[in-house]
């Protein structure tokens, strides 16, 4: 008896699967076959003939409320984190929910035409409307049958820059944020760094959220509130619960504190994002030569075991002129920025922007296995070297079974003229 399905996508490469192509069906929002091939029919059925079946893309940081805003109301000339966070806070003064909603729902439909399918993004909470948060907690639940959001509550200004912030940020919380966010190394003083670390795990453990904190990005090899992170979280036993993001300034830290704290982190089993283009852009503004790279020990923290995920962090925004959010342009410069060029390597970078950042976010890993929910990608590539190496296109984003993006392979056309 034939068996019939609701998808079938023929002769793809798994990802870790078998070396010969493989048919995959899809049934009911599960994968519900896997053979070298399927005698079956379908209401969909696709050949993909070399190409790659992947877990779907991690955005596991981007900052959705202020994409797509460069230029306005001016541009970053110096390229600075810090006119950068100028810029934004004349722009946000004029923020209304539909602005918001609308460029976030642009960036969210750019991210998911690169095969991003989970997104962390942060929400500006240091303005007593929250505009920036009820604007993207309205986008993650209206997009939730396409795309899977988690909202930070991010006290952009410090928790304890203004009267009112530590305020707002525990508003933010009631309001319906996914996570809590910090920004320490912005706090006016050392002590307030600290305290406004303490202060966020007490929200975490109060709220019941995890723990995501813009944590050391600087070029400071003073700047040291990672430790402090990673102490509260092995204490109170929160470790994969707990994300320190950027961590720039591990790179500026001499060995002999960086090996120290490298120990601590293992104990601690924190998650670490690092963001290659920003923090590429951003860091070493203060240097002549030598010129520091600025981004946090990548290679080092994946060889101690950690997990570490990689994020966009911005798209054309005061901080970011460019960006058009494809992961893979994120994973190709980390190879490169953080000499990561082994095929072990390679392939670590990839996961980054994939299944550990689904560990980032909390998620369980996508294993492409008979039972296992259908959410996954197909890229225009056999394997993942050349994904990486071309940064090769989404042809196919299925979300529970059902294809929600479809792309035509390019068609190149050389005139004979040039051919002899």
């Amino acid at each position: 008896m034939t068996q019939h399905f609701d998808l079938i996508l023929r002769q793809g490469n798994l990802l870790d699967g078998p070396e010969h192509a493989v048919d995959l069906a899809i049934q009911d929002g599960v994968i519900a076959a896997i053979a070298p091939h399927l005698d079956a029919i379908a209401a969909q059925d696709l050949d993909i003939s070399g190409c790659l079946i992947s877990p779907p893309f991690v955005e596991s940081h981007i900052h959705l409320d202020s994409a797509l805003t460069a230029g306005d109301p001016r541009w970053n000339e110096s390229g600075t984190l810090f006119e950068g966070i100028e810029i934004w806070a004349e722009r946000k003064r004029n923020l209304s929910l539909e602005d918001v909603k609308r460029r976030a729902l642009e960036a969210l439909k750019l991210q998911a035409s690169h095969g991003v399918l989970f997104v962390r993004t942060h929400a500006d909470v240091s303005e007593p409307s929250l505009t920036p948060l009820k604007a993207l907690l309205e986008v993650r639940d209206r997009v939730k049958d396409w795309m899977t959001v988690q909202v930070v509550a991010f006290p952009q200004d410090g928790m304890y820059g203004h009267a009112q912030n530590e305020a707002l940020l525990e508003e933010a919380l009631r309001l319906g944020a996914d996570v809590v966010g910090g920004i320490p190394h912005y706090e006016l003083t050392r002590e307030d760094g600290v305290r406004s670390v303490h202060r966020i795990f007490e929200l975490a453990e109060q709220y019941e959220r995890p723990i995501d904190i813009h944590c050391d990005e600087t070029d400071d090899p003073q700047s040291r509130f990672l430790e402090v992170v990673a102490a509260c979280a092995l204490r109170r036993n929160l470790g994969p619960r707990v994300t320190a993001s950027h961590t720039t300034a591990f790179a500026s830290y001499d060995n002999a504190y960086a090996f120290k704290l490298m120990g601590l982190l293992r104990r601690s089993q924190i998650n670490l994002i690092a963001n290659p283009l920003i923090n590429l852009t951003l860091q070493g503004r203060g240097d002549t030569y030598p010129k520091r790279r600025g981004i946090t020990r990548v290679k080092e923290l994946w060889q101690q075991g950690l997990n570490v995920s990689l994020g966009h962090d911005c798209i054309q925004d005061p901080w970011y002129n460019l960006g058009n959010g494809n992961p893979l342009d994120v994973a190709h410069l980390a190879i490169h920025a953080c000499q990561m060029t082994g095929r072990e390597e390679i392939r670590a970078c990839y996961d980054m922007v994939t299944d550990r950042g689904l560990h980032t976010l909390g998620l369980p890993a996508t294993k492409l296995v008979e039972g296992d929910a259908a959410t996954l990608i197909v890229l225009a590539a056999p394997n993942v070297f050349e994904v990486i190496r071309n940064r090769s296109p989404v042809r196919l984003s299925v979300v529970r079974g059902r294809v929600v993006l479809a792309r035509s392979p390019a068609l190149v056309r050389w005139s004979a003229n040039f051919l002899t």
